[in-house]
């Protein structure tokens, strides 16, 4: 396909904790993610560690509220076509073990 027809692309990028990975990536592959090309379930994941401080009414999956919490987790990057996008959040959201998931989401430039 040449640049001219390509579809733009977005790009995820989400922190997961480390035991969530997979199955939070196959969901996001399940939805259309990961496809660069003739290549399938492509992510770039790199290891990190989180923080944050659950207040309030949080219901948190790993923690306490009022506790500041740090937690090792994968941050991966997976993109995909900016048609997808609502399907593959609403993938992330289901499949994500957190009350709230850090992503965000970025437009690829224009070629």
């Amino acid at each position: 396909m040449s640049n001219e027809t390509r579809e733009p692309l977005d790009v995820l990028v989400v922190h997961i904790p480390t035991d969530a990975t997979e199955e939070v990536l196959a969901a996001l592959f399940a939805a259309g993610a990961g496809e660069v090309g003739e290549y399938r379930e492509c992510a770039f994941v790199l290891r990190g560690e989180g923080r944050f401080r659950p207040v309030g009414a949080a219901n948190p999956t790993i923690g306490s509220v009022g506790e500041l919490e740090h937690v090792v987790e994968d941050r991966a990057e997976i993109t995909f076509p900016r048609s997808r996008r609502g399907h593959v959040v609403l993938a992330l959201r289901a499949a994500h073990p957190y009350e709230e998931p850090s992503f965000h989401v970025l437009e690829n430039a224009a070629e």
